[in-house]
Formats: structure tokens, sequence, C-alpha cells
């Protein structure tokens, strides 16, 4: 099977990227080159998507069984790519985002028929915004789509509201013995997914026909509080945590983008269900609980001290939120 990825070697894809390969895809990864992550056994072809033409001139005639957009945010990058590969892919999968699922929830367990609404976060709204175009061109145009929407998917990335992802600071805050903010009261029901687990789900859907035109939730079915979630970070460090509790509308009173990423997605408890993707991939099962891939994850966040990036903007954050929090009558 021939298959083209946009991007492939990030925090999510190199994950893909290397279960393609073993399970002996012929793949091509088209991306800048910049991250210096090597997939052994896929090919790379140099480009940058956001030049089209270019890409075009690149790819000339070439078929391809499944193209799959792994940077894709804004409904003009899938307009470029219907453009680009309309009857030159068996299959396009559209990397969307569990954020766009409904916020604030009206049910308990998300679904692929929970309704798509996010008043909050810009970022999930482009991606609905996204998911509607490529629907309509599946529908008019007969464009092959597939939507895959992950959650808070992690490998690379430090799977932390504040000061984690692709920063160190609050690990290295439980480290010194500083205190951490967990959003609200720490009771929250969240779901972490490691992205070899995600891998085996998303691979299964690479050239499978029943899944053109259906959307996929791709997650673990481990759920922990996000009290427990701090806390196992801290474990893997070696060290406990000291957690502050701060609700999220006082914290956007000290950061704006706050109002996405907390009330447009984390402030709000997300339960998975996977059956969806269990009967279209059934061996797809998650193996990887969070207490042993966090472990990995600071273990290669250890391995190079350049990877272990520290903001004094945060820093500064959490000290303020914190000093002002503790100051409020009853604190």
């Amino acid at each position: 099977m021939k298959v083209l990825f946009i991007g492939g070697t990030g925090n999510i894809s190199a994950s893909v990227s290397r279960l393609c390969v073993e399970r002996g895809m012929d793949l091509f990864l088209l991306n800048r080159g910049k991250r210096g992550v090597s997939i052994a056994g896929a090919r790379t072809i140099p480009g940058d998507i956001s030049r089209p033409d270019d890409i075009a001139r690149t790819l000339g005639e070439e078929q391809w069984d499944a193209v799959v957009n792994w940077i894709a945010y804004v409904p003009q990058e899938v307009e470029r790519d219907i453009a680009l590969f309309g009857g030159k892919t068996r299959q396009y999968i559209f990397i969307s985002s569990a954020s766009a699922y409904q916020k604030p929830p009206t049910f308990p367990v998300i679904t692929e028929s929970t309704p798509l609404f996010n008043p909050f976060w810009e970022y999930s709204r482009n991606k609905i915004a996204c998911e509607e175009r490529l629907n309509r061109a599946y529908r008019e145009d007969a464009f092959p789509i597939t939507i895959v929407r992950p959650s808070f998917t992690y490998d690379t990335v430090i799977p932390l509201a504040i000061g984690g992802w692709d920063e160190y600071t609050a690990v290295d805050r439980m480290k010194k013995g500083k205190k951490v903010i967990v959003h609200g009261d720490g009771t929250s029901l969240w779901t972490i997914t490691h992205s070899e687990d995600f891998a085996k789900g998303f691979v299964g859907l690479i050239g499978n026909r029943r899944a053109i035109g259906h959307p996929f939730t791709i997650t673990s079915d481990e759920v922990l509080t996000w009290d427990q979630i701090y806390n196992l970070v801290a474990e893997a460090a070696g060290v406990e945590a000291r957690i502050v509790h701060v609700s999220s509308d006082f914290l956007i009173r000290f950061d704006k983008s706050f109002e996405g990423t907390l009330l447009g997605d984390k402030a709000h408890s997300a339960i998975f269900d996977n059956s969806k993707i269990k009967a279209f991939v059934p061996d797809f099962k998650s193996t990887i609980p969070f207490s042993e891939g966090v472990k990995r994850t600071l273990a290669w966040f250890e391995a190079d001290p350049g990877r272990r990036v520290i903001r004094e903007r945060t820093n500064d954050l959490f000290e303020k939120v914190i000093k002002a929090y503790e100051r409020q009558p009853g604190e």
C-alpha cells in the first residue's frame, strides 16, 4: 500500500509512521525535515505543503492509496488538499481534534455522534470548519475522506494542562518542591492516550474502504482525574506534587488563552466510547497505562538537556496566580 504523510514525524505521527513501516506499507513523508526525526524505512519527500504549486510539481501525477495530513488546521488548508489530491488518492485522512466535541457537554460519554460545538476555542472551531468542508467534498464530489479525532495524545510531550506539553516547566517546579496549579478541584475526569496505542487504531484505518466517509475517535479507555495525572507525573519524576487547585475562571484573568484550552477543553470531563474504532479495527486495544507511558516520556526529555525547556513566563504565571489565589479571603 502506497501512503503519503504530510508531516509524519511529530508527537503523534512518528509512532504511526513507524507502525506503518513495520506493517509493510510503502510510506512517503512530505515535510521540511526540520524536526530531525528519522523514520527508518520511510522515504522522505522534501517540501513545504504551504507552497501547493511547488508540491504539485514535485508529486506530479503520483497516485496514492492514502494521504494523511497531520498539519492541517484551517479550511483553506483542506481546500488546498482537495485541489492537490482530488482524483489522486483512494483515501484522504484528516486529523481533527476531540476538542471539537460539544463544550460544555450535555452527556457524560463522548461518541462520534456527540455534536461538534466549541464557542470557547478558535482552534477547535477551525477544525470543525475543516470537517464541514471535507464532508461537503465527500457528499458533492466523492472525495474519499476519513476523519480522526485524537484527544490529548502524548509521547514526546508532557500531558499537563499548565506548564507542560512542549515545555518542562511544571516538572522542573515539581522537582524543586515548588507548587504547581491544577485547574478546578482536580476531580474532573480526563483521558490521556500514548501515541503508540493511538497508532494501533489509526493504522487499521489506512486503506480501510469501510472507513470512507466516517469520523473516528481514537483514545485510551483509561480514565484519570487531573489530580491523578499530576501525581503520576510527579511520581515518574521521583517527587511528590505540591498541588494548588485554582478555578479555570480565575486562571483566565491572568491568561486569556486558558479560555480555549480550559473552558474549551480540559475544564470538562472527557470520557470516550471507543466502540466504533474497535468495530472497524477489531485488534485495536490500548495497552500502555499512563503510569508507564509518562515514565517513557520523562526519560525522553531527560535524554537531552535541550528538550528540557523551562519558560520564565510560565514560572512567573505560576507565581502570580498562586500568590493571588492564596491571598483571597478564606484561602
